[in-house]
């Protein structure tokens, strides 16, 4: 064993407390393709996080999707969302300004024309774990 040594008048500061985000998805419809998720605190970039370095971009198989976790995220305010990829080229596929791919978002805002605002998807991470259940939405 080595011995730890402390100088006098030396703080440790104790590490940030983390949060995991368990995130049920429900209302796939197929197992093809991958799900991409987007968890961004930037209400730029929400929600298509492409441009944000700070966003964590997770892809996971459609078939293993049904029960995400997201683990380490740090205190703050946050907003998902969701592609249901279904042809795997890694984006949201478009018919005349329509999407052609599943999509869904955290609190499951009401969807008018457009992706909703920042604000309709938002929450709050403390050092608490977090439970959300979102719902996919398909148009075509």
């Amino acid at each position: 064993m080595f011995p730890i040594k402390v100088m006098a008048n030396q703080t440790v500061a104790a590490p940030e407390p983390t949060a995991t985000l368990d995130i049920l998805i429900s209302g796939l419809r197929s197992t093809k393709g991958n799900v991409l998720v987007c968890l961004s605190s930037n209400p730029k970039y929400f929600p298509d996080c492409g441009k944000d370095k700070e966003a964590r971009k997770i892809k996971v198989p459609t078939s293993n999707a049904s029960h995400l976790q997201i683990k380490k995220v740090m205190p703050g305010t946050y907003a998902v969302a969701l592609i249901h990829d279904e042809n795997s080229n890694g984006k949201m596929d478009m018919s005349l300004f329509l999407p052609r791919e599943g999509f869904g978002f955290s609190r499951n805002p009401k969807i008018g024309m457009g992706a909703p605002k920042f604000k309709s998807a938002q929450f709050t991470v403390g050092s608490e774990n977090l439970n959300y259940t979102v719902k996919m939405k398909y148009i075509l």
